[in-house]
């Protein structure tokens, strides 16, 4: 009866997921304007709720992560598709994203040149459920993006529920992508598929943001990883066409045209292998991008775009340096913009010194290690950090990162992340921080309760009575 922990650990995760869907009615990311949403908007107890199921979901992942250590990969897809189907059907969680793609889509087949103005542009309903902070802020994504965004919004009409739904099954389609191809990248560098998986895909800060919060990461990393794979099954023209579609989701992906060109030089005879390589995918990477911008029809305005994120409200590790140095030098007369920028730029030769370190010792690390590595050194030091975005170096390790310690760390880093955002996107003041932590203590508590009625000793007494 209690034998099968694999089996009450996927049960175990897909309570915390219902927990987290039913809290999302009362503290999610609710849509203004609708009063049906108005009715259900009781911030405390959902947020109570989502906490506790936070907790169960995490709880249950390590669980499960135990129980399934040799097992077969193909057995995480039931546990994928149970854990994310109450995401599925819940309101926007942990981020209000998905309002910006649907205004975006929307001015897109409106006209309006969406690298230029932001969804204030747009008006109406639908540019209401976008932040004050977003509202005049040109789109930062790339023209395949815009494109998807446009089909998507066209049929919706005024229904945003409708619009919230497509964009959602847009970034499920991103993640499934990403389960399929992981065992392929996990097996080239010898680890263990079911690993890879539970670590990049069942992962609950993969869940919550890729399915709960649809955003758009799932796509770009969904196709640089098919991108990689391909690269890996000796599909050079292939792997740079879909690296190219991850990077006009998201530029950060462009870098895995690289990996692409190492993986084609080691199977290039002749001299100079690297740099033909690197020509061809450079070639073919140009075509490609040049066919998707006139398909998208949004003009090369994406290449100016690309500074959007660096701004001073965004949170990073070198604004938040940056904020602070220049209140400590303004007294002495030193420009915030000054010291603002210089902090930027020590980001930017931060992440040049980690890529240089990578290339050095790119034989023993291998090229999705590498990846990996950089990927994460730009999150880490880069204008803007989201914990959604740490999955983007979270794949190429998890399917390349043998060590043990270096799992367990990445593990314990996205446990700590999935609580640090709260289900509204907002902003934690100390009541909501004490509701937050309530509600976990609450689903340790169910977790314990869990445990300790499935543990060995209970079920000799069960079977001895």
């Amino acid at each position: 009866m209690f034998r099968d922990h694999a089996v009450l650990a996927r049960a175990t995760g897909f309570a915390g997921s219902c927990l987290v869907a039913l809290g999302g009615l009362g503290a999610g990311a609710l849509p203004v304007g609708i009063p049906f949403f108005a009715g259900l908007k009781h911030v405390r107890i959902g947020l109570v709720g989502v906490y506790s199921g936070l907790a169960l979901l995490l709880l249950a992942w390590w669980w499960y992560g135990r129980a399934t250590r040799n097992s077969r990969a193909e057995k995480e897809w039931t546990t994928l598709a149970l854990w994310a189907a109450p995401l599925l059907v819940a309101p926007p969680m942990f981020s209000r994203d998905v309002y910006s793609y649907i205004a975006q889509g929307m001015m897109l087949g409106d006209g309006y040149d969406v690298y230029r103005v932001g969804p204030s542009a747009l008006g109406g309903f639908f540019a209401a459920q976008v932040p004050e902070i977003w509202q005049h802020t040109p789109s930062p994504y790339g023209p395949v993006f815009l494109l998807l965004s446009d089909m998507v919004t066209a049929p919706i009409g005024e229904h945003l529920l409708t619009g919230v739904i497509l964009m959602r099954l847009l970034a499920v389609a991103g993640l499934a992508l990403l389960a399929y191809v992981m065992p392929i990248l996990a097996r080239e560098a010898g680890i263990n598929p079911a690993s890879a998986l539970w670590l990049a895909v069942l992962n609950p800060l993969v869940l919550i943001h890729f399915v709960g919060g649809a955003h758009n990461d799932a796509l770009m990393v969904g196709l640089l990883a098919a991108g990689l794979a391909a690269a890996i099954r000796h599909r050079p023209v292939v792997a740079t066409v879909l690296v190219v579609g991850a990077a006009l989701v998201k530029a950060p992906a462009v870098l895995g045209l690289v990996v692409v060109a190492v993986i084609w030089a080691a199977h290039l005879p002749g001299k100079l292998p690297r740099l033909r390589a690197s020509a061809a995918v450079g070639a073919t990477a140009a075509v490609a991008t040049a066919v998707f911008t006139l398909l998208a029809g949004t003009g090369y305005g994406w290449v100016s775009a690309l500074d959007t994120p660096i701004s001073p409200q965004n949170l990073s590790l070198t604004n938040v340096l940056g904020r602070w140095t220049a209140g400590i030098l303004r007294d002495d007369g030193v420009g915030d913009v000054f010291v603002m920028n210089l902090w930027r730029w020590l980001g930017v030769l931060a992440v040049l010194v980690v890529a240089a370190l990578v290339w050095t010792y790119l034989g023993r690390l291998g090229p999705l290690y590498g990846l990996g590595i950089v990927l994460v050194a730009i999150v880490a030091f880069g204008p803007a950090l989201r914990p959604w975005y740490v999955i983007w170096g979270l794949v190429p390790l998890a399917a390349a990162a043998g060590q043990r310690w270096v799992r367990h760390l990445l593990a314990g880093a996205c446990a700590v992340l999935v609580l640090v955002v709260l289900p509204d996107g907002f902003a934690a003041d100390a009541e909501r921080f004490l509701l937050a932590t309530l509600g976990a203590l609450l689903g340790i508590a169910a977790f314990a309760g869990v445990r300790l009625a499935t543990s060995p000793a209970v079920y000799r007494l069960a079977a001895s009575r």
